[in-house]
């Protein structure tokens, strides 16, 4: 006899603004207890220093979440020059300390313009990638290094917004996949004296979040919302209240309605004619009874679609 799942079926997405010095694991678990949720999932790890925007997916929503977890992201860290510490970060010990000279805005701007396009990077020790089975950061806390092959990445722009003799804020909008602290270091490095993060804080990723530039606008935090005013909603209604609907994961795709009976045979795992005009062979489209999201389906051929990911409480 299967065990019956512990909590309540909500489904939807909350942006959750991550506090700092908590792991991404441990916060959306405080997510998952306020909301009772059976089912929790987030969408990109962010540091324990890191704050912002981390997106959490209840119940049927995580069947969607591998979409955002391919988005581009948007950035604000706090840049250290003339230390260089293990782990990239202020959290890790400072292995290196070098003069800075005094730099110009324009001379700091030269230097930031390598860094936006297409670049390479050596993923950090410290990171969840692993060798073998094993995290990355593991090995590192126990003095080991593994040779780690570099990845392409798209920078799409980093936005210098202040600087002082100690270091400099920056704004960087890239592609998934690109560490911020190794970004910083390598920045630093061009700079000849080396340097660390010792704030990163997610202002965006996909569509949620602040978008580049705008952070500290009338868009100020972005739809984010911290443990604290989530604890403060008096009941589970108005907690689920805060929540976004499952399809925003997937609203770059384009959608279809189903009448009752099309509707009925993809959810039985067959396929279906419904039309597709203007749509893509073999594209993901997002499916609708009624203006009610029942997940995606494919298209495999003229006015015909097949089943792709359903939601479970459909019916």
């Amino acid at each position: 006899m299967a065990r019956r799942r512990r909590g309540l079926p909500v489904n939807g997405v909350l942006l959750l603004d991550k506090p700092q010095g908590m792991s991404s694991n441990f916060a959306l678990q405080r997510a998952r207890r306020l909301f009772q949720a059976q089912k929790a999932g987030h969408t990109g790890t962010l540091d324990p220093m890191a704050t912002g925007l981390l997106p959490v997916c209840f119940g049927e929503a995580t069947k969607f979440s591998s979409h955002l977890l391919e988005s581009d992201k948007v950035y604000r860290t706090r840049v250290r020059l003339g230390e260089i510490t293990d782990t990239g970060d202020a959290e890790g010990t400072v292995v290196d300390r070098r003069m800075v000279k005094p730099f110009s805005e324009t001379e700091v701007e030269d230097v930031l313009t390598r860094f936006r396009g297409q670049i390479e990077q050596v993923p950090p020790m410290y990171s969840a990638l692993k060798h073998q089975g094993r995290p990355l950061y593991e090995l590192a806390r126990q003095g080991k290094s593994i040779e780690r092959a570099p990845r392409r990445v798209t920078v799409y722009d980093t936005r210098l917004l202040s600087h002082d003799t100690e270091g400099f804020d920056l704004e960087v909008a890239c592609s998934k996949g690109t560490y911020i602290r190794t970004l910083a270091e390598d920045i630093g490095h061009a700079l000849g004296c080396g340097a660390h993060i010792t704030a990163l804080r997610r202002l965006r990723t996909g569509p949620f979040g602040v978008s580049a530039g705008e952070a500290g606008g009338a868009v100020a935090n972005g739809g984010m919302l911290t443990l604290e005013q989530i604890e403060g909603r008096e009941n589970q209604a108005s907690r689920e209240a805060l929540l976004l609907p499952m399809d925003v994961l997937v609203s770059h795709l384009p959608k279809i309605e189903a009448d009752e009976a099309a509707a009925n045979r993809l959810l039985q795992g067959q396929r279906a004619r419904i039309d597709t005009a203007g749509l893509e062979h073999e594209g993901l489209v997002r499916l609708y009874r009624d203006q009610a999201f029942l997940g995606l389906v494919t298209v495999t051929a003229a006015d015909e679609v097949a089943p792709r990911r359903l939601i479970a409480t459909a019916g």
